[in-house]
């Protein structure tokens, strides 16, 4: 079975509107709906307000064992971007 999934952001309550499948007339298919979470996706960006509630200004602030936050963050992000977990 083929599956598609789509994201999307309910514009009007009780309604979905799914364009551009690649399922023509006739094709019997079956739709599942299910409510993210509700969280701010940093693919979009945080606005400034939210990124101090966040949490994550300061986050490591307190840490004896790091000493430059900076160079501990590239250290994380390199590692994670040799396993391949990052996408573009």
């Amino acid at each position: 079975m083929e599956t598609i999934q789509v994201e999307q952001v309910i514009a009007k309550d009780g309604e979905v509107l799914l364009t551009g499948l690649p399922f023509k007339k006739g094709q019997s298919v079956r739709i599942v709906v299910s409510r993210q979470p509700a969280t701010v996706s940093l693919r979009t960006g945080l606005t400034v307000g939210q990124l101090r509630r966040s949490g994550l200004i300061g986050l490591w602030q307190d840490r004896d064992d790091i000493v430059d936050s900076s160079a501990y963050a590239r250290e994380l992000r390199e590692q994670v971007q040799q396993r391949g977990d990052i996408h573009p």
